[in-house]
Order: structure tokens, then sequence, then C-alpha cells
């Protein structure tokens, strides 16, 4: 089973991102900010990474710069989720290493059909 780490300050998006990725077939844990993620891929590194970029402590683009400079950090597929929706912020988010882009709110089919752009389903 394909593992996946929800990570968002938001317990309420948390718990939705957890129900569409246990529905499709991933083990899901979850960080509810930058910090806690890069702690956790530090000790295991999931198979994706569904990312919020907007949280307190560490912000989504700041765990992602740092992940992709860790060992390893190259390999999980990164989609971030956001309601920041200028080009210019996707583009940034693009160039800093991250997959695929979703704008909030999302549903079950935006997340299935994002994971099978990035080759993940």
């Amino acid at each position: 089973m394909k593992s996946c780490l929800v990570v968002d300050d938001s317990p309420t998006v948390r718990k939705i991102m957890r129900r569409i990725m246990q529905t499709i077939g991933f083990e899901v844990s979850e960080a509810g900010d930058g910090r806690e993620a890069l702690a956790f891929c530090e000790r295991r590194k999931p198979a994706l990474i569904m990312l919020d970029w907007n949280m307190p402590v560490m912000d989504g683009l700041t765990f992602l710069r740092a992940l992709r400079q860790m060992p390893g950090g190259d390999e999980p597929v990164v989609i971030l989720c956001s309601t920041v929706s200028e080009l210019s912020n996707i583009e940034i988010a693009l160039e800093a290493g991250a997959s695929e882009y979703i704008m909030k709110p999302f549903d079950a089919d935006l997340v299935r059909l994002k994971l099978e752009q990035t080759g993940v389903l």
C-alpha cells in the first residue's frame, strides 16, 4: 500500500483529505505544519505528500524546499493544495519542486485526476 502524508493546519481539511486518500487505497499519516512534516520525512519518506501552502510554524513552500534538499527528498510526489490562485505563485511552487497544484476547495474526482496526472495512480 502506498503511503501519503497530508500536511495542513486545518484538522477539517486533513480529515477530508484522509478520507479521500484512504478510499483511493493509501495509508495516510498527518502533520499540522511544515516542521511536523519535515520531522516525519526525516524518519520515513512517503510516496505522496498533499501539502497546504499557508500554515503557521513552517509554511508549505519552506517545507517543500527543505524536503527537496534532504537525501531522498526528491522522491516523494508533492501536490500543493492551496487557496492561493495567482499564476505566479503556482509557478513558484512548481519551481520549488511541487509535482502538481490543486486549488481549494477540492473533491475526490479532482484529487484522483491529479494523482493520475502525476503517475501516482
